[in-house]
């Protein structure tokens, strides 16, 4: 009697039971399927594997090697425009250099042009948190709460725009390409937008709402190391200026890695170069901006074309192949050893 006056509450209701419900999912009374091993499913999953590793493997390196690239180190060769630029008083002086190149065989295709910087560490940590995405969607904030210290404002009050380091760094070289036909000399036709994601374009990135982007930008200065405000990115077409701008958007994603490249632009595909670059004389045409000697860094110059895989990094393709040649050495190494316990076996049962 006492023992059942225990589960009575002062007021003489039971107490709520804490067992689970008497139902399959709480009691764990749910089918399922229980895989019962043997040698013969092991070594077939460890063998199969190996052969889809292999020759996906095998695809993606043959296809890396089928792009067609060519790399430009203009560093040294712009020399000149090195040492003027790593005076910081020279900001406002121009400085171009030319390089010539031939091409012993037409590229076919769509051919994308890229800039790389090479010992560039843009996955520091403060480098990486220095900016503020809620300016970057046009939104009016202060600034000076942001990660973006110390490019948040000038000494007399004005605010950057855009703020942060990722942005104040950005690369501000200008190539042009030029093609030597015979006496006459071509410009290569090329697109500046479209090198950005979607979701960059659209969604990440936002100018500010006003009639036109000089008055949106009205009350803030440019970052310390450019040499034209936001709003003036891009002259020849409106749309691609601001935070919108292609240019910029490929920038502020930064690199994990010390050495990378970045979209830069794409030939547009129209009179002689409709079906890409034809083999010849050209020139790069170089405004040089973008300083490196200081942190012993080199800059690139790249032309490519990009196949079903991508571009011409046979990364992926290696660890295909090294996964599958482990699948298939650990197969047979299982193999062995089923053999070996199976004589053994047979030997003592005899």
């Amino acid at each position: 009697m006492k023992n059942k006056t225990n589960f009575l509450s002062q007021e003489g209701e039971a107490r709520p039971s804490r067992c689970p419900d008497n139902s399959a999912f709480k009691q764990q009374k749910l089918p399922a399927w229980k895989p019962q091993l043997n040698i013969a499913t092991v070594l077939s999953s460890f063998f199969l594997t190996g052969a889809f590793c292999l020759s996906v493997g095998v695809c993606l390196i043959l296809s890396a090697n089928s792009v067609r690239e060519i790399q430009i180190d203009y560093s040294d060769k712009c020399s000149d425009c090195s040492k003027l630029r790593e005076n910081s008083s020279n900001w406002n002086k121009e400085c171009y250099c030319s390089i010539n190149f031939t091409l012993k065989e037409d590229i076919s295709g769509d051919v994308f042009m890229y800039y790389g910087l090479q010992n560039f560490y843009q996955n520091h940590r403060r480098y990486m948190i220095s900016r503020s995405d809620a300016q970057l969607l046009g939104r009016n904030v202060n600034i000076q709460k942001s990660y973006c210290a110390p490019f948040t404002t000038y000494q007399n009050g004005t605010p950057m725009a855009p703020c942060g380091a990722i942005a104040n760094s950005m690369f501000n070289d200008t190539i042009d390409l030029f093609y030597n036909l015979n006496a006459s000399v071509i410009q290569v036709p090329l697109l500046k937008t479209g090198s950005s994601w979607w979701t960059d374009k659209n969604v990440k990135f936002r100018n500010p709402k006003s009639y036109n982007l000089s008055s949106a930008f009205a009350g803030t200065a440019r970052p310390p190391y450019w040499q034209k405000p936001v709003y003036l990115l891009d002259e020849e077409d409106e749309r691609n200026n601001g935070y919108v701008n292609d240019d910029f958007i490929v920038w502020m994603r930064v690199s994990a890695f010390a050495t990378f490249r970045n979209l830069y632009r794409r030939v547009r595909r129209v009179r002689q170069f409709a079906d890409g670059l034809p083999a010849g004389n050209y020139t790069f045409h170089i405004s040089y901006n973008f300083p490196v000697t200081k942190f012993k860094g080199r800059k690139h110059v790249i032309l490519s074309t990009v196949v079903w895989s991508g571009g011409s990094n046979p990364f992926l393709g290696i660890a295909y192949v090294v996964s599958g040649a482990a699948a298939t050495l650990t197969g047979f190494v299982i193999t062995a050893i089923h053999l070996k316990l199976r004589k053994q076996k047979t030997y003592f049962q005899k």
